[in-house]
């Protein structure tokens, strides 16, 4: 394991200036939190109304992110789809800073991170949230020991347990868990229309199917500009099919949602809809965003649906960005933001982040690429160093991935 962890502190110039501009942005985001929780929440824009903000809105977006590892997972060890031998471990390891992104939020949220171990402490089954802190440990913890476990196991040339590959197959029904326990956490309030929706849980997985591979394909052709490690084009077009069949599922589910509530007539959710497209009673401050997300998706759906632009690596890149900020846009802004409209009076009340609440995110966001970073520049150094020194296949043989 030390052998491992050395590599995190040997890198290129270009390396360590990134490095140190996110611990420059984790230590403002650390200032930013203290002052949080010496003052109290009341320095974020959250209030009686709106009682979940953008801590939230990311939390249940990064549980997305990090669900996605499946879709790399699936094809390979149900599939024996060996193309995605090389991208998996990637998968596991962005699930892993993508599941601690996600806990990270709600510990900042809570206002007193002691808070959190209530939860433990006082395990109560029927309630949802108690389910959820089981399957995203569980997830978190699965995804450490398969990535490490595969990644050392390369390292040393030999094939990797057979409880890494049980682990795998665990991982993929946790990876769906966490996703549908979280968008439950949302449907089960039955005060809030715009997430009162049995279809909300496909929702959510559809937009994580989409967003997370994006985000993967995105690393995979910036580690093949700036560093050894490449990812067949195989791999990348194959994962570019399922962003493009995901994000099409997830544009239909929302496009449901939107006949049912203004066919039925349904005042609670027509009111959540029309406040984020076209706005109501004054207030417009998502229109801008939700439009903007309307129009991304559709852009990079017709980018990933034709063979030629999605082939093409500068439009596959628009294609991605765009499907990302998409899901970020209606999943890590609008519909948390929107269902608190209206409030319990059937007034609008909206939301507006503070300054030091945005500084949070950011130091967040900065501790969850600080992870990823060194995990990866572990993957790619010992990738790196079995394909100079590898023996003949019979005396050594290549490791892609537990059960490749």
């Amino acid at each position: 394991m030390s052998d491992l962890l050395e590599r995190i502190f040997h890198g290129s110039k270009l390396y360590w200036a990134w490095m140190a501009l996110l611990l420059l942005v984790v230590c403002i985001g650390i200032a930013a939190y203290v002052n949080q929780f010496v003052n109290g929440l009341e320095l974020t824009g959250m209030s009686q109304d709106v009682s979940w903000g953008l801590y939230i809105a990311q939390f249940a977006f990064f549980v997305g992110v990090a669900a996605s590892g499946v879709m790399v997972a699936i094809p390979l060890y149900l599939h024996n789809f060996k193309v995605f031998g090389k991208v998996v471990i990637l998968g596991e390891f962005m699930a892993v800073a993508a599941v601690l992104v996600a806990l990270l939020f709600v510990v900042v949220d809570l206002g007193y991170p002691t808070r959190v171990f209530n939860v433990i402490l006082f395990p109560t089954p029927n309630s949802i949230l108690f389910w959820d802190m089981v399957v995203l440990s569980s997830y978190l913890i699965v995804n450490i020991l398969i990535g490490w476990a595969a990644i050392d196991a390369e390292r040393k040339g030999i094939e990797p347990a057979k409880w890494v590959h049980v682990l795998a197959l665990v991982a993929i029904p946790l990876a769906v868990s966490i996703h549908t326990v979280t968008a439950f956490i949302f449907a089960g309030m039955p005060g809030k229309a715009y997430w009162l929706t049995a279809i909300l849980a496909a929702r959510f997985l559809a937009s994580a199917f989409a967003a997370g591979p994006a985000l993967l394909i995105i690393i995979c052709l910036i580690m093949r500009k700036l560093t050894t490690f490449k990812v067949a084009d195989r791999a990348i077009d194959a994962l570019a099919k399922i962003v493009c069949y995901a994000i099409i599922a997830n544009v239909f589910f929302f496009l449901l949602e939107v006949y049912t509530a203004f066919y039925s007539n349904i005042p609670g959710h027509m009111a959540a809809l029309e406040y984020l497209f076209v706005g109501l009673e004054g207030s417009s401050s998502l229109v801008p965003f939700m439009w903007a997300a309307a129009v991304l998706a559709f852009l990079g759906i017709l980018f990933l649906v034709v063979p030629k632009l999605r082939k093409n690596r500068k439009t596959l890149v628009v294609a991605l960005v765009a499907v990302f900020l998409a899901c970020w846009l209606d999943k890590g802004l609008g519909l948390v933001l929107g269902g608190f409209v209206p409030n319990s009076f059937g007034q609008v009340v909206e939301y507006t982040p503070a300054l030091n609440e945005v500084l949070v995110i950011l130091g967040v966001y900065a501790i969850g690429l600080l992870v990823l970073t060194a995990l990866f520049k572990i993957v790619v150094d010992v990738r790196a160093s079995v394909d100079q020194g590898t023996p003949a296949p019979e005396q050594n043989p290549r490791i892609e991935a537990p059960g490749a």
